[in-house]
């Protein structure tokens, strides 16, 4: 028999054994008379009987004491709990009371389970009439309730050493019982209720669940990865489950939220959460990338698990009564895929250790240590509510335990897959960032391509043109006919010469400007930016320009002395337009981090409104400088003042 078959022959046997139930493993027979003390404890299968009766029948103390009358009673089997297995009947419970102290004394029956309602009734001394004494609705939180408890507890009172019969009627739509119960003293109660937080764990267990949700929460907030929405989904439909199954639902929720749980059903609950944590499986062993049918078929059980649950809901809103066969068939299918989920999580897991490629085997084998305690404890948690085993180890339960163990497992393998997506998303950040580098250097060299064919046409075209134009515009004839001419042609010929001189200047300082003596290639750093300084100081009508260059700017990397260049250049161009400066010094400081830029004049300077971070007006030349400096991630700085001059700070990172 392979593997897979023994999988499902043993989903099958449970399946059977679930929808059989136990409900006449024990013999008939009367129980023992309880003697009630001011504090009792179980084990309570001594004092109690049970009956299964069909819901169509009349639900009255009468009815009760008929079916005691014609032997349908049978002993409680021994155990912590009363289990019926898989059934849609209505359960009665009987029992003898005596009261053993000297006082008339209030007792109290308690159902610790989620029930529909339940009707205490009494019969003093086991004679007479059978009166109804309390009521209890199970759909209503527990301030609303006769006897204000997080569970169904009906009160009645018994005379100082009187006797009586007493009867239980529990209804509900669960499908199978699993009735922990108990009667003792209301004071006896009340001292329970009020240690039963720390001393069933809930203290710290709520704390760990609830802190675990908001947890995967926010970080599905901030890293947008739906496995941690998935995850906060999952503990919280797994906690509400829990609650309900010790009743603390109705302490904690509001009405309709508990209302709503009540409908949805306990373990409608529980098919959510497994539908969850299916989904939280899928994504952590990445079963999209390497199983896609697979992956398919968890989607579908998942949404079929999830349609289901409120399919469920809707046809109790509906007026589904408990006994009737379309409950028995929803309960049944329930079932079906409460087993099957839990079956199938573990089939899939099984499948992607023992098939999938490496990276994914060894993620399923991480993922199956978290599986395997709320698998385990799941397990064990459903053979008991089906009737099949009574095996209770931990308190609360195991499947409370189970989560906790699963939660705090789990919260290490996502640690684990935060850091590989941190180191991923860094690797990923170095990639762009070299992307990013690499597009700058190819447009700062085209560019630069461009400029120096430009600057060659202006150059070897433009220049040669205008120097023509200007020698032949002072030679011998122009000079002779402007002698035999009038006055004003005399002095428009002195207009038009400065102004080809003047064209002459800016084609100069334009050539020097596009076409550099480019850095790196046959001039260091700084001895391209003294030559460049030098040359702009030649004009007749000119500023002095002074500089000065850090000699480690000689080992700068290639695009930085190249933006260096550029950017004094460019700086220089400017104040020699637009400043009207006697003065203009240049600086190149290189620090461990950075290289600093500073270009400054005397000049008229101008309103920079604010001075720092660098104005938005400004000429091509500005946002040229400004633009260099973006690809670089660096920094401008501009500090103007109208007749002060102006001062340009460029920071470039190295």
């Amino acid at each position: 028999m392979t593997t897979r078959m023994r999988y499902f022959w043993l989903l099958g046997w449970v399946l059977v054994l679930g929808l059989k139930g136990v409900p006449g493993r024990a013999a008939p027979g009367a129980a023992d008379t309880l003697f009630l003390k001011a504090s009792n404890e179980g084990p309570w299968n001594h004092y109690f009987a049970y009956c299964l009766a069909p819901c169509a029948l009349n639900a009255t103390g009468s009815q009760a004491a008929a079916l005691w009358a014609a032997g349908r009673f049978r002993a409680v089997p021994p155990g912590r709990v009363l289990q019926t297995g898989f059934t849609q009947d209505r359960v009665w419970l009987r029992a003898t009371v005596v009261n053993t102290l000297p006082q008339r004394t209030r007792f109290v029956w308690s159902v610790y389970t989620a029930i529909d309602s339940a009707v205490l009734y009494v019969q003093p001394a086991g004679r007479g009439a059978v009166r109804r004494t309390a009521r209890t609705n199970g759909r209503v939180v527990a301030a609303r309730r006769g006897f204000p408890a997080r569970f169904g507890c009906l009160p009645f009172w018994l005379e100082a050493h009187a006797s009586a019969v007493v009867y239980l009627r529990v209804e509900g739509h669960g499908g199978a019982w699993y009735l922990p119960t108990d009667l003792t003293t209301t004071e006896d109660f009340l001292a329970f209720e009020q240690s039963f937080f720390t001393e069933q764990h809930w203290a710290w267990l709520l704390g760990l669940y609830l802190g675990s949700a908001l947890l995967n929460v926010a970080l599905f907030v901030f890293l947008r990865d739906r496995i941690h929405l998935w995850y906060g989904a999952y503990v919280v439909f797994t906690t509400w489950f829990l609650l309900a199954e010790d009743g603390l639902d109705a302490w904690l929720l509001p009405q309709w939220a508990y209302g709503l749980g009540a409908y949805i059903g306990q373990f409608g609950l529980l098919l959510l959460a497994l539908a969850c944590g299916l989904r939280i499986l899928a994504l952590f062993v990445r079963l999209r990338a390497g199983w896609p049918r697979l992956h398919r078929l968890g989607w579908a059980m998942s949404g079929g698990a999830a349609a289901y649950a409120l399919a469920y809901a809707l046809a109790l809103g509906w007026g589904v009564r408990p006994g009737s066969m379309a409950l028995a068939w929803l309960n049944g299918g329930r079932e079906v895929l409460l087993w099957g989920l839990l079956a199938g999580g573990g089939l899939l897991l099984d499948q992607v250790a023992r098939r999938g490629r490496g990276g994914q085997r060894r993620l399923a084998r991480f993922y199956g240590l978290t599986y395997v305690f709320f698998f385990f404890g799941t397990f064990n948690f459903l053979l008991n509510r089906t009737g099949i085993t009574n095996l209770h180890l931990l308190n609360p339960n195991s499947l409370a335990w189970g989560l906790a163990v699963e939660l705090v497992t789990l919260s290490v393998l996502l640690t684990g897959r935060f850091r590989h997506a941190l180191r991923q998303n860094a690797a990923l950040r170095l990639r762009q960032l070299r992307e990013r580098a690499a597009a700058s250097t190819r447009l700062i060299l085209a560019q630069d391509e461009e400029r120096e064919a430009l600057a060659r046409e202006l150059h070897d075209a433009l220049a040669p043109g205008l120097t023509a134009l200007h020698l032949a515009w002072q030679g011998r004839q122009v000079r002779q006919a402007l002698a035999q001419g009038p006055p004003l042609l005399a002095e428009t010929h002195q207009h038009t010469e400065a102004l080809l001189r003047q064209l002459r200047h800016d084609v100069r300082d334009l050539s020097h400007v596009l076409l550099p003596n480019p850095p790196g290639e046959r001039l260091p750093l700084p001895a391209a930016v003294a030559l460049l300084a030098e040359t702009f100081g030649l004009l007749d009508d000119g500023p002095q320009v002074s500089s000065y260059c850090d000699p480690a700017a000689a080992h700068l990397p290639p695009p930085v002395r190249q933006a260096a260049y550029r950017i004094v250049a460019e700086l220089l161009h400017n104040a020699l337009r637009h400043a009207q400066a006697q003065h203009v010094r240049v600086g190149l400081t290189c620090a461990a981090t950075r290289l600093t830029i500073v270009v400054a004049d005397d000049g008229r300077g101008f309103a920079a409104d604010p001075p720092a971070p660098p104005p938005v007006r400004g000429g091509l030349g500005l946002r040229g400088v400004q633009a260099r400096a973006g690809y670089l991630r660096g920094r401008v700085q501009v500090v103007s003042q109208v007749g002060h001059g102006t001062t340009v700070t460029v920071e470039l990172p190295l």
